[in-house]
């Protein structure tokens, strides 16, 4: 992994072969004190765990997808969660078939390359759980 900073607000991440997306985020998010923040990319995985939130159940169910997928698409949120560096990504992979699969991503590693912007936003947001979902939310 490597990234650049290219303004006050803008960070460019390129992750490498084995590297994984979640991880590597946050160690960044972790480096450059990065309290909120949108993130887009895109790139090719080799293997994802992604889930899908059960409300009702408040549980996630994970898919594992191993092979050629090229990352369609990954947008998400950077903030806080008791002060500590916190990930909110989605991803939407297609497959050697055209096929699309996504969700909620837990990780993914890449196969050759990913492209990753990072936009700071101003501000703070911390997260806290929701008893009603059960989810991590936005606490304002």
């Amino acid at each position: 992994m490597e990234y650049t900073k290219i303004d006050k607000k803008h960070l460019l991440v390129r992750l490498d072969p084995n590297d994984e997306i979640v991880a590597s985020l946050m160690k960044v998010a972790a480096m450059e004190k990065i309290e909120l923040a949108m993130v887009q990319g895109l790139g090719a995985v080799k293997k994802a765990v992604i889930g899908v939130y059960n409300v009702p159940e408040q549980k996630y169910y994970a898919n594992t997808l191993e092979g050629a997928f090229e990352m369609l698409s990954l947008t998400g949120t950077i903030d806080t969660m008791n002060g500590k560096p916190y990930s909110h990504f989605h991803i939407a992979l297609g497959d050697e078939q055209g096929l699309a699969h996504g969700g909620h991503l837990n990780e993914a590693y890449i196969s050759a390359t990913a492209e990753i912007v990072i936009t700071k936003l101003n501000g703070t947001v911390d997260r806290v759980k929701s008893p009603e979902t059960g989810l991590n939310i936005w606490k304002f």
